[in-house]
């Protein structure tokens, strides 16, 4: 769970608990959608969109806000300009290096949809973020992604969602050290004729980012809402009128024919009045649509297996308005959606005056569009040239753009119960009522706690999550099963954010690090006998080992360090290890001690060899002597001799001349004294004189 402090700004990125979430566009806003999000040291960029109400650099989100080569990746949503417009400026005109993804539906609509916004607008060309041959080469950077396939980028695990709004959008969720967040982009939890319904994912976020384009408002049914279009548009042409409807060439438009196409079928006296989709990417836009039939929902699988439901009957392609002859009723669906310019602008300003013509408003509108404005009913509208005409036909607002409404995001936050829920996409006062919507509804609810956030463009939501760090053991320590208190000891490997205890020979095997032997040597002046150090280095530990070296006496001790003796120096050699070191700092003291002494020994004592057989034999009459022939077993077993007094048993290790007695103290010392008298006396030191 999240909790609220202030960050530690000691702590590296890397290790830090703070998620930074930033709209750099669609903050309180709907229109060049642009959200960051940063945690453990990453740097993910959801959607990088254009504002339709705006042109050239004023339609990009405030990415001056960020370092462009810093973004690990980038993930769009679906086509719509709002939220991929600014994609080639931003892969090919930035320092981005990071990586690219969206759906394959996306990116081959995403193509064709930018090239007809670049030929609609209306700027001059040194305005233009972008030219076709951009667009083209910015083909080449963004990857793929399949509905439901994970994939990781630089320890960012994601995955994504079928979203519904428009074919191939997506939803994506993301993972991060354990902490999962879900952007939904434009999703819709209604199916329609074309497209299934968003899905609700199986894995519960953390944290939700979701539109609020809708706020609180609740839609009509889709019944409803096709009938009031179609009656609409059958009473325009009926009066003799011209009815325009301005869409963009994909998305929307799509839904609009097949429902224009199946009104026509069914309705004999409107045959002789034309429908015209004007775009110059027409053929293109439906060549697309008719490949990723598997895409969409049942409805239009099981139709294609009898006809195709692309290929219309009633409706003609338009490449421009050259090619149009303004003889009578007629129906024409024209780019762009919102007529900043386009054809869907000319035919508007050629029909404005004329009250038999009508214009559909289908989707939604962004502030500072020309469709937006026409909404609140003006007297008058100015032409692109500048010119003032009235406004005289007919204005209607149906809503097609499928966003969720308020019932569907309730229902969506419902069942996901995310603890944080950040909004975008949306109107300053629709997403504040949406937020006390939200709110109004887990008040009362004490099992659940879910928090809302409604960022400002560049206002960033700071949350913090700390997770337990957990490491999974690999390779040959795995091999046998966990005991409780066995102590575990390897190497802890960490990669991005999962944690491995492996064995250092098992590194080249799991990961790309290497083992390296490091060897010291290192000589010390030394001009005293060899026989002394002898004597003293024994006196560090029995384990002594002399033999030859390249034709030099050395030692080895501990099993660890060589000593390699030389004219007036020893040579001291080890593999570097913290434990070795330790032997090597200890020997290199002996040495230095026994070279500075000042009255060095003439003779050194030499041991006698240990003949265990007789020391047992001369142990039990020693016993027997002290405690009675009662007391003693006059059998040694292995290597252990027993006395027993008064029922406090002692025993004796032959091996390391330890004696051990739980029941008396008393009886343990003197035993104990007793055999270490009998060792000396057996095995005295003998003197060697040097030579």
């Amino acid at each position: 769970m999240a909790a609220k402090r202030k960050p530690d700004s000691q702590v590296p990125a890397e290790e830090s608990d703070q998620l930074l979430i930033r709209p750099l566009g669609a903050g309180q806003e709907v229109g060049r959608s642009c959200i960051m999000l940063e945690f453990k040291g990453k740097k993910i960029m959801l959607d990088i969109g254009i504002h339709p109400g705006h042109s050239g650099m004023d339609a990009l989100p405030y990415v001056d806000w960020i370092e462009a080569d810093e973004i690990d990746l980038l993930l769009v949503s679906h086509f719509h300009l709002d939220h991929s417009g600014a994609l080639p400026w931003f892969l090919l005109k930035t320092t981005f290096k990071g990586r690219c993804f969206m759906t394959h539906a996306t990116k081959a609509i995403y193509r064709w949809l930018l090239s007809d916004y670049i030929k609609v607008s209306n700027i001059a060309t040194e305005q233009m973020l972008y030219t076709e041959t951009d667009l083209e080469a910015s083909m080449d950077k963004i990857e793929t992604i399949n509905f439901h396939e994970e994939k990781e980028v630089n320890g960012i695990k994601f995955w994504c969602y079928n979203a519904g709004h428009v074919l191939g959008a997506a939803m994506f969720m993301l993972e991060i050290a354990g902490v999962k967040v879900l952007y939904t982009g434009d999703f819709s939890r209604q199916e329609d004729r074309h497209l299934m319904a968003a899905e609700i994912p199986n894995v519960r976020p953390d944290v939700l980012i979701t539109e609020s384009t809708y706020g609180t408002n609740i839609h009509e049914r889709r019944e409803e809402r096709e009938a009031r279009f179609t009656g609409l548009v059958h009473d325009i042409v009926n009066r003799g009128g011209r009815c325009l409807i301005p869409v963009f060439a994909l998305g929307r438009a799509q839904e609009l024919l097949l429902i224009l196409d199946e009104y026509w079928s069914n309705h004999p006296e409107l045959h002789d009045i034309p429908i015209y989709y004007a775009s110059s990417l027409a053929k293109k836009c439906m060549a697309v649509y008719q490949t990723y039939i598997n895409a969409m929902n049942d409805r239009i699988r099981r139709q294609i297996a009898i006809n195709n439901p692309f290929v219309f009957k009633h409706i003609s392609n338009l490449k421009g308005i050259d090619q149009f002859e303004d003889v009578g009723p007629c129906v024409i669906m024209a780019s762009p959606g919102m007529m900043q310019s386009g054809l869907s602008r000319e035919l508007f300003e050629s029909w404005c005056t004329d009250s038999k013509n009508g214009v559909i408003i289908a989707g939604y509108c962004v502030e500072g569009t020309l469709a937006k404005h026409i909404l609140s009913e003006p007297e008058e509208i100015t032409t692109m040239s500048g010119q003032k005409l009235p406004l005289k036909l007919s204005v209607d607002y149906i809503s097609f753009s499928a966003h969720t409404d308020y019932q569907q995001t309730s229902e969506f936050i419902r069942a996901l119960k995310p603890p944080h829920v950040v909004l975008v996409h949306g109107e300053q006062n629709e997403m504040g009522r949406l937020k006390a919507a939200i709110i109004r509804e887990y008040e009362d609810d004490p099992d659940v706690q879910i928090e809302v956030h409604n960022p400002r463009n560049t206002q960033a939501i700071e949350l913090y999550f700390r997770g337990e760090k957990m490491a999974k053991v690999m390779g040959s320590l795995a091999m046998h099963p966990p005991k409780e208190g066995l102590q575990l000891s390897g190497i802890l490997v960490k990669r991005n954010f999962n944690y491995h205890i492996l064995a250092s020979s098992d590194l080249p095997k799991y990961t790309d690090m290497l083992m390296s032997t490091v060897t010291q040597r290192q000589s010390v002046y030394y001009s005293g006998a060899h026989g002394t150090l002898h004597y003293y280095l024994s006196q560090l530990s029995d384990d002594l080992e002399l033999f030859e070296y390249q034709e030099k006496n050395a030692m080895r001790i501990f099993k660890a360090v060589t000593i390699i003796e030389e004219p007036n120096m020893v040579t001291l050699e080890w593999n570097a290890s913290p434990i070795n070191d330790m032997y090597a700092d200890t020997i290199l003291n002996v040495i230095l001690q026994a070279e500075n002494m000042d009255n060095p020994p003439k003779s050194v004592p030499v041991a006698m060899k240990l003949d265990r057989t007789h020391f047992k034999e001369c142990l039990v009459e020693m016993l027997i002597d002290m405690f009675g022939d009662e007391a003693v077993n006059k059998v040694v077993k292995g290597e252990r001799a027993t006395v027993i007094v008064d029922g406090k048993k002692a025993t004796i290790n032959v091996l390391n001349l330890e004696v051990t007695c739980e029941d008396d103290e008393q009886l343990q010392q003197m035993v104990q004294t007793a055999v270490t008298k009998l060792h000396q006396s057996l095995y005295p030191v003998s003197l060697k004189t040097k030579t």
